[in-house]
């Protein structure tokens, strides 16, 4: 998995990575203390509101930034969103007002959302060889664990120290160092797509999406990994400090055992992925989330908290991290910025429903109640993620063209063995899945 690393490009952008995901670690942990100071029986709905706001601006913003980001040179677009990130998470020591968090969390998420589908985009052009790219995201998503596991370690040793409003100074440091990162690397330049308008752009990616069965299939466990997730990120600290009465020591390594099974299931997922198919995996993971959010109900002290939790993380990398290689299989390169996006704003839409949806059920039904309405949501999704996935999920498709005429250019080129078949997707040329 680690080869990658040798690719000074990918080196220098997952070290950016690394480091940023770690500063947002921080944040996310200063931002439920934060709240829980506050609003205090509320803070699970205050947290639930501010996370779902950051969806928001996911959901508006990622379509719209990439299709301008692209357009724009690769590495000045990065870094300025680096900074503005940095600018703002300096104002959040300084608020004493809920309605400041959500304010801030705003803007500062608007600027993730146009830096995260630029930044993953550009990975499959990096490491085109299909087998390094898998590496890669395995590599990926061990930097997203890391803001679940190192930050909460590290939060928990700097709390010994000072107090959590200093947190959000590592997630400054944590963007600034992601930008040198991305200054040093030397980005490679991207096949641009004819730019229609913001609104083409948005509907081109849409459209791709929702005539894929595997990404129709993938916006379902988007669903089933949000109904689990937003349990895990809005009810932690209610459940340790409220529920069992405990520290913020023990908010964080709660936090750091989820992520500590999503890191370790990661390590293995390209070995397993080499054996399976997307499709078994993916829905295996949702498996795992579905089980653990049933037995969450019933978890009767802070030990059996941690160990769900453990659970949970496994489940949560197992059902999310191959979703970069679905829409690699799913667009061509021009296309791929605006699948990417797609995929980002669809993903975050489920954690705007979920999100909200944890901190007012645990608000007004109780925390552990909470476990129960959220599992049956991500069974649902399951199942019917099942029957839309095809089990046999082939790239190379043979169908028909009655649109273009006899000896037009793509059904020369793709004309093999007496048909015409080749890796099958959406775009200019093929407006629907072959039945």
């Amino acid at each position: 998995m680690f080869a990658v690393l040798k690719n000074i490009t990918y080196r220098h952008l997952f070290l950016a990575q690394v480091i940023a995901l770690v500063g947002t670690g921080l944040i996310t942990i200063a931002l439920a203390f934060l709240a829980y100071d506050l609003a205090k029986g509320q803070a699970a709905q205050v947290l639930g509101i501010a996370l779902a706001i950051k969806m928001l601006a996911y959901i508006g913003v990622a379509p719209i930034a990439s299709a301008f980001a692209e357009r724009l040179p690769r590495k000045k677009v990065l870094v300025s969103l680096d900074i503005i990130r940095a600018l703002i998470t300096l104002c959040l020591p300084f608020v004493t007002q809920i309605w400041q968090i959500y304010i801030l969390i705003f803007i500062l998420q608007s600027a993730s959302a146009a830096f995260t589908p630029t930044f993953q985009a550009m990975i499959p052009d990096v490491l085109p060889a299909e087998k390094e790219y898998t590496n890669a995201l395995s590599l990926s998503r061990l930097a997203y664990d890391l803001e679940n596991i190192i930050s909460p370690m590290l939060a928990g040793f700097l709390l010994s120290y000072m107090s959590y409003h200093n947190l959000f100074l590592g997630t400054v440091i944590g963007f600034i160092g992601s930008a040198l990162f991305v200054v040093s690397a030397k980005l490679p330049t991207a096949k641009v797509a004819e730019f229609q308008g913001v609104y083409s752009r948005i509907k081109k990616g849409a459209k791709i999406y929702f005539n894929t069965p595997r990404l129709k299939a993938l916006l379902l466990l988007n669903l089933a990994i949000a109904s689990a997730s937003a349990v895990v990120i809005v009810n932690t600290v209610v459940l340790v400090q409220s529920t069992f009465r405990l520290t913020e020591h023990a908010t964080t390594w709660a936090l750091g055992l989820f992520g500590l099974g999503s890191m370790l299931s990661a390590f293995i997922l390209p070995r397993v992925l080499d054996q399976f198919n997307d499709r078994s995996v993916m829905l295996s993971g949702a498996v795992i989330l579905v089980v653990g959010l049933f037995c969450g109900y019933l978890i009767p002290s802070y030990y059996w908290l941690l160990a769900l939790w453990f659970i949970l993380g496994i489940g949560y990398s197992v059902s999310q991290t191959p979703t970069g290689r679905l829409i690699r299989k799913s667009a061509s390169s021009e296309n791929r910025t605006s699948l990417f996006a797609a995929q980002f704003a669809f993903s975050h839409a489920c954690w705007l429903v979920t999100y909200p949806l944890v901190g007012w059920l645990s608000t007004h039904f109780g925390t552990l109640f909470t476990f129960i309405p959220m599992a049956m949501i991500a069974l649902g999704a399951m199942v019917f993620a099942y029957f839309i996935w095809p089990e046999q999920d082939d790239l190379v498709l043979f169908h028909t063209h009655d649109d273009l005429p006899v000896g037009h250019e793509h059904l020369v080129q793709h004309y093999h063995n007496g048909r015409h078949e080749h890796e099958f997707m959406i775009d200019d040329y093929h407006h629907k899945w072959p039945k």
